[in-house]
């Protein structure tokens, strides 16, 4: 039995509510706007009944090393191939377009989300530059230490400029740091204290506090540490991992 076109409407409404209710208003997402909302939920869509039907995600394999917000890269291909999606939206890097759509949650409650590529690729310059500058000296071009293990990257070390990478969750931009092996991150540090203020529940005691920033948006926080609360602020935690 079809649809009715006012019932399909509805749910279109309803899901629109529905999302919409966890977002940073327009004026704290710059860059959220309608594309990007009804890409999100166009994908949703589309991963829902796949995972429904199949009992599978349409996602790329990862190992356990990649990070959690670059992990789940969902393959347009398997959508579209299965006729779950007709066309990939142009906000994907596989349509020309700057963001990666991934899935989070996985095993729970599959969720889509929009990882900033050129933030990605931004920072993974940065990195070369680092090792390089590592590889050159034997040290990092460390200057002073932002949270403990973490330090600012010295740009004038490296005889480049700051990229000036903007936040998606607050157009501002974000710093980068450097830890003890030589791994550059982004610093969203200014961006979870608002995040916290804006929390309905406040975090408890251990959590990685970065899930605030991705509940309460369309992005994930891409190269990012995990950051934990000390003394009330965000606290970026080096990675002990290999």
């Amino acid at each position: 039995m079809k649809r009715k076109p006012f019932a399909a409407a509805a749910l279109w409404v309803l899901l629109t509510a529905v999302l919409s209710g966890c977002l940073y208003p327009d004026d704290y997402t710059p860059g959220a706007g309608a594309s990007a909302h009804e890409a999100v939920l166009l994908v949703q869509d589309a991963v829902d009944r796949y995972y429904k039907q199949t009992g599978l995600l349409p996602i790329e394999n990862a190992d356990d090393k990649t990070p959690l917000y670059e992990k789940f890269k969902i393959d347009f291909g398997k959508l579209k191939r299965t006729h779950f999606l007709t066309n990939v939206p142009t906000l994907a890097f596989e349509n020309g377009g700057t963001y990666i759509f991934l899935i989070i949650d996985e095993e729970t409650k599959p969720t889509v989300k929009l990882m900033d590529l050129a933030a990605y690729q931004q920072v993974g310059e940065v990195q070369r530059k680092v090792d390089d500058y590592v590889d050159s000296h034997g040290g990092l071009p460390s200057g002073p230490e932002m949270y403990p293990g973490m330090w600012a990257i010295d740009f004038g070390k490296l005889g480049a400029s700051d990229p000036g990478i903007r936040s998606m969750f607050s157009q501002q931009t974000l710093p980068l740091m450097v830890d003890s092996r030589g791994r550059v991150y982004l610093d969203y540090g200014a961006d979870l204290h608002t995040a916290l203020q804006k929390a309905a529940n406040p975090p408890k005691a251990g959590d990685d506090l970065r899930r605030l920033l991705v509940d309460q948006s369309y992005f994930v926080p891409v190269k990012s540490p995990v950051y934990r609360l000390a003394g009330g602020e965000p606290q970026a935690v080096p990675d002990a991992s290999p």
